[in-house]
């Protein structure tokens, strides 16, 4: 092989181990401005996509322990890889196709796990990790707020009994008393 392929073979390989995923996409038809507002899209999500030479990629991704590419890699292919959750890439490439109706996802991998294209647009359907883990905290959180309302409960009630007998008797004591006159007897 040559050392220009072998240089781009080593960059797919190094991608692939950054990531913990990627998507496939047939780019075929979109202009050069169309991939540039994909990438620019794509790079707000925290993921990137490059073009791949198919046999180059099947190479790389053998080296990295994926199972065989071999007769799934046909056409003008781009690769999606990213650090941050597959839903947001995934998201982005299924809004943008619904807008251009470009490009076509093929499939993907999640960790060593193969993803079909309908796996990948239920995957897009998915909230982000940031709302699932708000979710998640709010339900672990809930029961302890219960019961500290519960633990809470009795003292305020007897707190609001004892203000609301202090406001009765406090009038009372607030009005001058009257002071008791005897009549003076001339002496």
């Amino acid at each position: 092989m040559r050392t220009e392929k072998k240089l781009i073979s080593a960059e797919y390989l190094s991608r692939l181990n950054k990531s913990p995923f990627f998507l496939v996409v047939d780019y075929r038809g979109l202009s050069v401005g169309q991939f540039t507002e994909l990438r620019r899209r794509l790079h707000k999500a925290g993921a990137e996509i490059h073009v791949v030479k198919n046999n180059l990629f099947r190479m790389a991704a053998k080296e990295a322990g994926l199972v065989d590419l071999s007769g799934t890699l046909t056409g003008q292919l781009a690769v999606v890889t990213g650090r941050k959750d597959v839903a947001s890439a995934a998201k982005v490439i299924k809004a943008y196709q619904s807008e251009f109706e470009k490009p076509k996802i093929r499939f993907g991998y999640l960790g060593s796990k193969s993803l079909t294209a309908d796996e990948v647009r239920t995957l897009a359907d998915l909230p982000s990790i940031e709302v699932l883990q708000s979710k998640l905290l709010g339900l672990l959180q809930a029961p302890a707020q219960k019961l500290v309302a519960l633990i809470n409960t009795p003292g305020l009630q007897l707190a609001r009994v004892i203000k609301a007998r202090s406001e009765q008797t406090e009038p009372a004591a607030a009005e001058p008393a009257a002071v008791a006159t005897e009549p003076v007897q001339p002496a």
